[in-house]
């Protein structure tokens, strides 16, 4: 799909109301694969390569995209596949552009699962300030120790996964991605303010959600505080940061309990069972699909 300055390569699969995914850090359509195709049972589920990743090219290789030049594909995107709100799902980076997609096209989108969302805005002083650390650490292309010693900070942990989940070595590509984000796409998500007033206009029910092991990263204490301006509650979702990469079927089976009919008595459902996360959180949520 042409965008103005760049080609939009996008994936879509399954049937049924139209969920879009839109992912975080380097991750392209394909990242999302392990939540996708459990998903693609009750959804048509569309993911995509993000602008000057894999197989999204920009016109012009030198751009710098913000998140406003991000959130432009997708209303287009949306635009292309359905003429009816879709359902979104975005992680970290990707939950910031979803978040600028309803402050501007609310019309667009029924519900909106934001996981996890790197406001410093909506942080204390000291937060902010570790954030502030965080970013400039990533931005700055730190390799080996002190490269894990920050994803341990904001909470990937890819030795916390469901037993028969395999993380594989980054190709060539992933790499490449993952260098864009941290040269490009990090700059533009720390410096990124989102429109608090917009959001609580807008039409759509936006869900902020954290994960149930990343509790001492900004991203987790980020969503809460944005249930809070918001005047709702977060969702709670298996897994840390990479919950989505790490914890696959649970994951999927949390969002589809999310965003089933129009997400609100499911919501309620999975923040009910969801205080009792010190447990058997598959149990939790299968108890939750059964109740639907």
């Amino acid at each position: 799909m042409r965008v103005p300055g760049a080609t939009i390569h996008y994936q879509v699969r399954g049937a049924g109301p139209v969920l879009l995914i839109v992912m975080g850090g380097g991750g392209d359509a394909d990242a999302g694969r392990g939540i996708a195709e459990p998903l693609s049972d009750r959804f048509t589920v569309v993911t995509y390569d993000r602008r000057g990743l894999s197989r999204s090219t920009l016109d012009d290789p030198d751009e710098r995209p913000t998140i406003r030049t991000h959130s432009d594909a997708a209303p287009r995107l949306l635009a292309e596949i359905t003429d009816e709100p879709a359902r979104v799902f975005g992680t970290s980076l990707g939950a910031l552009i979803a978040l600028d997609l309803v402050a501007r096209h609310p019309e667009q989108v029924s519900v909106l699962v934001a996981h996890e969302p790197p406001l410093p805005q909506l942080l204390s002083g000291a937060e902010r300030a570790e954030a502030a650390r965080l970013g400039a650490a990533i931005e700055s292309g730190t390799r080996g120790p002190e490269w894990e010693a920050v994803m341990r900070s904001i909470a990937v942990d890819h030795g916390d996964r469901e037993p028969d989940v395999d993380i594989p070595t980054p190709s060539a590509q992933a790499i490449a991605n993952s260098e864009f984000f941290r040269l490009r796409d990090a700059r533009a998500a720390h410096r990124h303010v989102t429109d608090l007033d917009a959001l609580r206009d807008a039409t759509t029910l936006i869900v902020p959600a954290a994960g149930e092991r990343s509790g001492h990263a900004f991203p987790h204490r980020a969503a809460l505080a944005l249930a809070e301006r918001l005047g709702t509650e977060p969702a709670i979702l298996p897994g840390d940061h990479a919950g989505f990469a790490t914890r696959p079927r649970a994951f999927a089976a949390a969002l589809a309990t999310l965003l089933d009919d129009d997400g609100r008595i499911n919501r309620a459902l999975l923040m009910q069972r969801s205080q009792s996360v010190g447990g058997d959180v598959e149990e939790d949520l299968r108890v939750v699909r059964d109740d639907g």
